[in-house]
């Protein structure tokens, strides 16, 4: 059954409703440009009060071209499981044991074509991973946004590189209305969304929630 992530997470009831609608991952922006960035103090708040439940997922921290002390220490204050990387970090913060990361982080991709995706595969899966973690996300390519672009990628390919690479998150531009069918294409080990449940830019959409979560799984 396919994992779900529901990323941009930035107030607690959105939190609340993912998880009973079977959220695997939620995740927490710390990248200030992105609309949907959240506090330090305001995601402590939070998961402080999401660890009290038997059901938490596991938590995310999206990060663009931050060290790897900077992620390590958002990680340790405010409880979170991953590292999302999801900038032009380089290859060791994830692979090499000596990392502050190592183990507990993924690569996030927005590759051009699938030769590019094969190759930053090879160069960002760690040796090992837990089963229940991502190895990789890859996201629709834009040459300037960080994601959040709201477009599909090049399902296509991404199913190519999902037959190769165990553990693949798939992003970009998926919605209640067409993850069923890029689960069907692509048969990754999760999904990841965020504008596509939104009812406003950093507010979830209830229902769109729920039905997203369903039909991903179902597919």
């Amino acid at each position: 059954m396919t994992k779900v992530k529901i990323c941009g997470i930035t107030n607690l009831k959105d939190a609340l409703v993912a998880i009973d609608a079977g959220a695997d991952y939620l995740g927490f922006i710390f990248y200030a440009p992105s609309k949907r960035s959240i506090a330090l103090t305001a995601c402590q708040k939070n998961v402080f009060a999401l660890r009290s439940r038997a059901d938490c997922p596991i938590l995310v921290g999206i990060f663009v071209n931050e060290t790897a002390e900077y992620m390590a220490h958002v990680l340790q204050e405010c409880t979170l499981d991953l590292a999302q990387l999801s900038g032009e970090e380089v290859p060791s913060l994830i692979a090499d044991q000596s990392s502050p990361l190592y183990g507990r982080s993924y690569k996030g991709l927005r590759p051009a074509s699938l030769v590019e995706a094969e190759a930053e595969a090879e160069w960002y899966i760690a040796p090992q991973r837990a089963p229940e973690h991502p190895a990789l996300l890859i996201d629709t390519y834009h040459p300037t946004l960080r994601g959040g672009t709201g477009e599909p990628g090049d399902w296509t390919m991404s199913a190519q590189l999902a037959q190769t690479t165990p553990g693949l998150m798939l992003a970009g531009g998926l919605n209640t209305g067409n993850v069923a069918a890029a689960v069907r294409q692509v048969r990754p080990f999760a999904v990841d969304v965020a504008s596509g449940v939104e009812s406003s830019l950093g507010h979830k959409d209830q229902q769109a929630v729920r039905q997203f979560i369903q039909r991903a799984k179902a597919a």
